[in-house]
């Protein structure tokens, strides 16, 4: 089977050499208006797209527990409403803090 595979992949790999159009790998690049990139495409994102992923992250993962928390007040009751809330405002002064510093700024 692993014969069979093989000489699978040999037949289109010739095949597909047989019928390119061109054999010569892409000089240009795809972005950049076909220009030599200057620097690496890592260094090209910004650092604000983490402290926002990261902010969409801490409020799905709290709406994650949302459902729960809805079960656990029906159980618990105002003891678990003021853990919630008191979660929220940390997640907020952590909100509050990156924008202070920045993170969110778009220019």
């Amino acid at each position: 089977m692993a014969g069979v595979a093989v000489s699978v992949v040999v037949v289109l790999f010739l095949v597909h050499r047989l019928t390119a159009v061109a054999a010569d790998p892409l000089r240009a690049a795809p972005f950049l208006s076909g220009a030599r990139p200057a620097q690496h495409a890592v260094s090209r994102f910004h650092v604000r797209w983490y402290a926002l992923t990261m902010l969409f992250l801490a409020f799905d993962v709290e709406m994650l527990f949302m459902y729960p928390w809805a079960l656990v007040v029906a159980q618990v009751g105002a003891k678990a409403v003021i853990e919630m809330f008191a979660f929220l405002g940390v997640l907020m002064s952590g909100v509050m803090y990156a924008w202070r510093e920045g993170a969110l700024r778009w220019s």
